[in-house]
């Protein structure tokens, strides 16, 4: 496919007016798997909506921890909202061409918030670092006030450096293909695309890795490392279950999203064992899913969230009754000449 170019001020750039985006076109039963992923988007809005209304409107839940998992929650939101409304559109309106600058801006966003998802889960192995390993000093350690500084120092870091990221892609000049084998404008792609030096772009696609999947994992393992110590040095059975009953929703999180994205980045864009086609659906798969599952496991192995959530059904039930039983008792007191 061709598309008309455009010149940027420097005439040596030709930038295209877009790419065309074909990651799914040779998927048997797309379809099924586009009925799949809608429903997907759809918990994953429902899921986390809930799970941050509950904890915003509970005083009982504002706590540093819970300021990290609302923190996860409103990232899992726009991470998949970056991805899969597109590829919907892609799907329902046999449309794949995205404009040049709004792939820029899709690019930015699955990749700033991938990087913050990440983040997330490193300061939410942070919140059970200190309250297993420093339990005496949590509340003068781990404040709400600290808690935040954290959060909006890794929204600075992670935002600053894909905006750099991004921002050396209008250097590139796209003279012979426009076709992007991937799901969205993905970075490794589209640079691959370009018909003068991408050396910097791969250097800074390396660096992504690591920022994105290697430092929070290692620091994530470090935290592990420190409290399975801490752990084994407690004395009672049952101290020991109990701290690492707590530990358990992380622990799964971590695996959902770590473990199939460091597969594909290694294999995929170092080794480049993997087929394309799998590559793409994998990828979409352990981009997708993670922010779907989160809210999932942390309202079901949470007892205060699960416990609120249950509240709040409870308390909708009794409203409806009593708005279905109001008609009937009106009705009543005027049988009886009550005005």
């Amino acid at each position: 496919m061709s598309s008309p170019g455009t010149v940027s001020n420097d005439s040596a750039i030709v930038h295209p007016a877009g790419f065309y985006i074909i990651g799914f076109q040779t998927f048997p039963f797309v379809s099924v798997y586009f009925v799949f992923l809608a429903l997907v988007y759809v918990v994953t809005v429902l899921f986390n909506c809930l799970l941050i209304y509950v904890i915003a409107f509970n005083r009982c839940l504002h706590t540093p921890k819970y300021l990290a998992v609302v923190n996860l929650a409103v990232i899992d939101v726009i991470l998949n909202s970056c991805t899969i409304p597109s590829m919907m559109k892609m799907f329902l309106v046999k449309d794949n061409f995205i404009p040049f600058n709004l792939c820029l801006v899709q690019m930015f966003f699955y990749y700033a918030f991938g990087t913050l998802e990440s983040y997330a889960l490193a300061i939410l192995a942070y919140d059970r670092l200190i309250a297993i390993c420093f339990p005496l000093r949590q509340n003068s350690i781990n404040t709400l006030q600290h808690m935040s500084c954290i959060v909006g120092v890794t929204w600075s870091i992670a935002l600053g450096i894909i905006t750099f990221a991004t921002a050396i892609m209008t250097r590139l000049s796209f003279c012979r293909s426009v076709t992007v084998f991937s799901y969205f404008c993905d970075y490794a792609p589209v640079f691959r695309l370009a018909c003068n030096d991408y050396t910097m772009q791969w250097s800074v696609a390396s660096f992504l890795t690591m920022l994105l999947l290697a430092g929070p994992f290692a620091f994530i393992l470090l935290s592990y490392v420190s409290i399975l110590a801490t752990v084994f040095r407690m004395k009672s059975l049952d101290s020991r279950s109990k701290a690492l009953g707590t530990c358990v929703e992380h622990i799964v999180l971590v695996a959902v999203f770590y473990i199939p994205l460091i597969t594909i980045f290694t294999i995929g864009f170092y080794l480049r064992l993997i087929d394309a086609d799998q590559r793409v659906l994998s990828l979409s798969l352990a981009s997708c899913l993670p922010p779907c599952v989160n809210p999932i496991v942390y309202s079901l192995k949470t007892k205060q969230i699960k416990n609120v959530g249950l509240a709040l059904v409870r308390k909708s039930n009794i409203g409806r009754e009593q708005r279905k039983s109001e008609p009937q008792r009106v009705v009543h007191m005027r049988e009886k000449g009550t005005p």
